[in-house]
């Protein structure tokens, strides 16, 4: 359900701002993770963070789909930097947020409150967004704005590595040594953009593996840094096996060793991980 109404009306709805008493703990904060970030941050055409200035509670029909364990609020929020907005963005904005409750089922206190802001503008409504997830009001902190700046900044740079399509073909060529060999992966990227990844087994060495961002791999590319966008799109967008279909005709000792190394690629790169529900 998208959160989307005549912000006007909400407002009308009650000239109560509700903000519960600051006394019980309030649960604590997800601990968001790169892939969770760069989820968000990579769809969001708007990005700032923000004062909340004022939260009115949303009742009857326009709070009928909320989720249990939620409560919906109509935001008035003053912003403070805007990290992404071509155009620029108006000094206030205005949106709807589902929020969760506190083990005593009470609202967080958002007035005053800083946050930071995913969302995407309202065709013909100027000062209004709509947040691109239903949790895209994330609790403000320097360390998270900082984190989601540089993925911004490295997803709208020219050569930055596109999301991943499928598995193109892949190959393994044993070597002349017992144990010696080289696997060659091509990836097919949504924008058609080639990303190769190799493996190089050397007898009595661990397996070298580099990725590069075309259809030549040699032996100086390396792998990607954790928590960095090219990292970001090989662990989150690879799939979990290497399909038959890649492996073409293949004897099968080579087309073992092509699966076997196409495994130790996702096991360097590590699981991604996620804490926020899709949505």
């Amino acid at each position: 359900m998208r959160l989307l109404y005549p912000l006007a009306a909400l407002a009308a709805l009650s000239t109560t701002a509700v903000f519960a008493a600051p006394s019980p703990p309030q649960t604590p904060l997800p601990a968001y993770t790169y892939a969770d970030l760069a989820d968000l941050s990579i769809t969001a055409p708007v990005i700032a963070s923000a004062t909340i200035r004022e939260a009115i509670r949303v009742k009857g029909a326009q709070a009928a789909d909320v989720p249990s364990g939620k409560m919906r609020f109509f935001v008035r929020a003053d912003i403070v930097s805007l990290i992404r907005g071509e155009g620029g963005l108006a000094p206030q904005v205005a949106y709807v947020v589902d929020v969760p409750l506190d083990s005593r089922g009470r609202a967080p206190k958002l007035k005053r409150s800083q946050v930071l802001l995913l969302a995407r503008r309202v065709a013909g409504r100027p000062g209004e967004i709509q947040l691109v997830a239903k949790d895209a009001q994330l609790p403000w902190s320097a360390p998270l704005e900082q984190r989601v700046r540089a993925i911004v900044q490295e997803s709208v740079r020219r050569d930055a590595p596109p999301a991943i399509a499928r598995i193109g073909s892949a190959f393994h060529v044993m070597g002349t040594l017992p144990g010696e060999g080289e696997t060659q992966i091509f990836v097919i990227a949504a924008n058609n953009v080639p990303i190769s990844l190799s493996v190089v087994r050397r007898p009595g060495q661990e397996r070298h593996w580099g990725v590069a961002l075309g259809e030549i791999v040699d032996e100086s590319a390396s792998a990607p840094a954790p928590d960095t966008l090219l990292w970001y799109r090989l662990a989150c967008g690879l799939p979990r096996a290497l399909p038959a279909a890649a492996l073409n005709d293949a004897e099968p000792a080579a087309a073992q060793a092509a699966r076997e190394d196409y495994r130790y690629v996702l096991d360097r790169l590590g699981p991604c991980a996620r804490t926020r529900a899709a949505g």
